[in-house]
């Protein structure tokens, strides 16, 4: 029998268990249900596992040959196979001396040609050495990118604040919105400001729309052609496209092929992110997805953070059903942690073909969401605790805040830990009669409203504590959740490194803006072409 067709039999078996119940059988689960990886605690003691449970999830990652394709990754196979490329986003922060090879060249060489020419290039930034058109030092960066390109280094940069470069001011910019770019342009002076223009091709439309608007704004500014290659850097591999711009080939930072969008704020699209907070901060963040990437290859699975994570998620979506994942850092620089796991995650697992190309007759994939505690908890936590919706949470807390201010940082932990507490004791009706009781409510009015204050706890959660949110803490933390996105791509054997998903809309917004800007008889569905009509009447 196969180990999906026990798991299945075995959910089955404990789905009307609480987790309590666990607890109650064995009086060491936190040990025995937890991992310590150097400054890293991983509590996954409350979720519906067990021994049995484990040990059939692992031989499921087995049926898959999951050790085997991790050692395809490291050692540069082209599992990429839509796209015929290797998946090297853990060569760019490969701390090793041992080589990569791809078609069997050592891209390590490569690699640390272009962070030496990163570090070059942000020290001579911030020593003033690099000056603006007039002369003057940089103060402003405006990163111009989309995806991949955008969402990790914004996040990186929101989330590291407190290792901000003194004089520098990041800025990032990503909507086609004009409001966005317009937005940045009333706080930046051309003089002293520096455009990253990051797109592999240099034909993204949203980014290039973006960096032609920027590029005009700068030359109305008093600038002239010449002075572009002054204020003006390319992240990408298309040189000519970069001449054209006026970008020179010293302007360029490249990174190649086998680094997907969304995992590539560790190569030269981290150019913002080592402006923003130093290089030997960005080094720091490399250094932690180094340990992690360590820790993923070479940790045995039943001691795996990212395997055993992986398998906790799969667990729920394929045998409980459960579609959604929140994720919830309780740390306010941490804000934009969960819009960068939407694209990490959805857009690796969102598929509906296998990587044969067959489709799926189970789910793959889930909803990734969440905010910072405890804003959320004023916000949707009704929803994750008495919603008709089972919503596995994580949780993400740091034992030491940069700065310490009164009580703050004990309350916010409190906050964290009674959270998951409480998704899995609830409170029981008769709990709630109790203290209805004690706040003297006669029987009449306990009984309108007792059914209101119950909450049926039972709801699984993960808890990560670390020491402090450092770059190296935060590398941890990103590579943690890009590992565990891998493994689950090879339990549900979809290809988590192409993203054909969003072509078909950029290939229709391409034809609509064109028939909004022109006469010609429109070929679409009634309402699409209503819809272009009033645009084109309005215009």
């Amino acid at each position: 029998m196969e180990c999906k067709e026990k798991l299945k039999k075995y959910q089955e078996k404990i789905k009307e268990y609480n987790i309590l119940d666990f607890f109650r059988a064995d009086a060491k689960r936190v040990k025995n249900y937890s991992i310590h990886f150097n400054d890293i605690y991983f509590d996954y003691s409350k979720n519906y596992i067990n021994k049995d449970i484990l040990n059939l999830l692992m031989e499921c990652a087995n049926q898959n040959h999951l050790q085997d394709k991790i050692k395809a990754m490291f050692t540069g196979e082209k599992i990429n196979i839509t796209e015929n490329r290797a998946v090297l986003h853990i060569a760019l922060r490969n701390f090793s001396k041992n080589p990569i090879f791809v078609d069997g060249v050592d891209v390590m060489p490569k690699v640390r040609e272009v962070l030496q020419k990163m570090q070059q290039f942000v020290e001579k930034v911030h020593s003033g050495e690099w000056l603006g058109f007039t002369g003057k030092k940089i103060t402003d960066v405006v990163n111009i990118g989309i995806g991949g390109s955008h969402l990790g280094p914004a996040m990186v940069t929101k989330a590291l604040i407190n290792y901000k470069v003194k004089g520098i001011n990041m800025h990032f910019v990503s909507n086609i919105d004009a409001d966005d770019i317009s937005s940045v342009f009333k706080k930046i002076n051309a003089e002293t400001t520096l455009f990253i223009i990051a797109s592999k091709t240099f034909t993204t439309l949203e980014t290039m729309t973006n960096a032609h608007t920027a590029r005009n704004w700068f030359l109305s500014q008093n600038a002239s052609e010449n002075d572009i290659q002054k204020h003006f850097v390319a992240l990408s591999t298309n040189k000519s496209a970069c001449r054209d711009f006026g970008i020179p080939s010293e302007n360029m930072f490249e990174f190649w092929n086998w680094v997907g969008g969304r995992y590539s704020l560790w190569s030269a699209i981290g150019l913002s992110i080592a402006l923003a907070i130093g290089w030997t901060n960005f080094e720091e963040l490399l250094h932690g997805a180094y340990e992690i990437d360590r820790h993923f290859e070479h940790a045995p699975l039943n001691e795996n953070i990212p395997v055993i994570y992986a398998l906790i998620g799969y667990w729920y979506r394929n045998f409980w059903n459960y579609s959604a994942n929140a994720v919830i850092p309780y740390s306010n620089e941490l804000a934009t942690l969960p819009e960068f796991l939407q694209q990490l995650d959805m857009e690796s697992n969102g598929k509906y073909v296998d990587i044969d190309g067959n489709i799926v007759n189970y789910p793959t994939g889930q909803l990734i969401w969440g905010e910072a505690g405890t804003n959320s908890q004023h916000s949707f936590f009704q929803y994750l605790h008495q919603g008709t919706d089972i919503i596995p949470v994580d949780f993400i807390g740091f034992i030491s805040a940069f700065q310490e201010v009164g009580e703050h940082h004990k309350l916010l932990l409190s906050n964290m830990i009674a959270q998951s507490e409480a998704l899995m004791i609830g409170k029981s009706a008769n709990q709630v009669e109790t203290e209805l009781q004690s706040q003297g409510l006669s029987q009449a009015q306990i009984e309108k409203i007792k059914q209101h204050k119950v909450f049926r706890g039972n709801r699984p959660s993960n808890i990560f504590l670390l020491e402090k949110l450092t770059p190296r803490a935060l590398g941890k933390i990103i590579s943690i959740f890009e590992h565990k996105v891998f493994v689950q791509g090879v339990l549900w054997n979809v290809n988590s490194f192409d993203q054909w998903g969003v072509e078909l809309g950029k290939q229709l917004a391409t034809k609509v803006y064109n028939e909004i800007n022109s006469v010609e008889v429109l070929n679409h569905d009634n309402s699409t072409n209503y819809i272009i009509d009033m645009i084109r009447n309005k215009k």
